[in-house]
């Protein structure tokens, strides 16, 4: 078979984002609300885009560095080890293409508006496509790349668990705050050897079967008994054991903003 030269490639963008943001240190991690201006030539592209609720954007990160191969995720923690830019999200790679997963907010024209694009103003679009559910690895394996800050765990988490349990409820954050506890503790709760039991209601399973990526089986590290009258969240990892319980009956803003202490109360248990 005759071999193609691919030495060169040539793409032409579909369009390009509108952002406030313009400089590569003042862009949240997480991304933030944008609009993705596309093309005239290209808007028929877009004939029922709306259908969808995600999309994958591929853009060219015009001002991202192509000569480092290796790099440390420093915004996430400076204290992590270097890693192959292949084995990154970094903006930084040979040929600067990202891929992010946004929400589409909503289609006007040749506008999409959609929340949680980590690109700059001007940045180029390359191509759109949509989020499709054979997309989902529920529990795959990755690195752990810990935050630094207790602030950017929490936000990572509650991103994570309100992309699963898709509703912001009283048990969303209190799952969640349970989960910092434990990650704090135990360090990766995404590991094989965490396990996890809850007892409670639906919701709460729910929120951390999300952020703990558990399953039932295939290895089982997830059990769950339905309960409207007792909470007890219990983690197991090796000889230790950790029984969370919340003090009382919370609201939804008491549970945002009450400290752990305040909410749980916490057995630590090692044999």
């Amino acid at each position: 078979m005759e071999s193609i030269s691919t030495e060169s490639i040539s793409m032409a963008p579909v369009g390009y984002v509108l952002s406030d943001i313009t400089n590569l240190k003042d862009m949240p991690i997480a991304g933030k609300r944008a609009i993705i201006k596309i093309r005239a030539k290209f808007v028929t592209a877009l004939y029922r885009i709306e259908e969808h609720s995600h999309l994958w954007i591929q853009c060219w990160f015009h001002q991202a560095r192509r000569d480092r191969l290796r790099v440390a995720p420093c915004r996430v923690n400076p204290d992590q080890l270097e890693y192959g830019v292949f084995g990154l999200r970094t903006p930084a790679r040979p040929n600067p293409i990202s891929l992010t997963l946004v929400r589409l907010e909503k289609v006007e024209g040749q506008h999409l508006y959609v929340s949680g694009l980590d690109a700059l103003e001007g940045t180029p679009v390359l191509d759109i496509k949509p989020y499709f559910e054979q997309d989902i690895v529920f529990s795959p394996g990755t690195p752990y790349i810990r935050p630094a800050t207790y602030e950017m765990r929490k936000n990572m988490f509650y991103r994570e668990a309100l992309n699963h349990h898709q509703e912001e409820c009283v048990w969303l954050h209190l799952g969640l705050k349970m989960a910092l506890f434990a990650e704090e503790q135990l360090g990766k709760i995404q590991s094989a050897q965490v396990k996890i039991k809850v007892k409670g209601p639906g919701c709460l399973a729910d929120v951390l079967q999300g952020l703990t990526r558990a399953r039932f089986a295939n290895p089982p590290r997830f059990a769950f008994t339905e309960s409207d009258n007792e909470t007890e969240v219990i983690w197991l990892k090796e000889n230790r054991t950790i029984s969370i319980r919340p003090r009382r009956v919370f609201q939804l803003e008491e549970a945002r903003e009450i400290s752990d202490r305040e909410l749980f109360v916490v057995h630590d248990h090692k044999t």
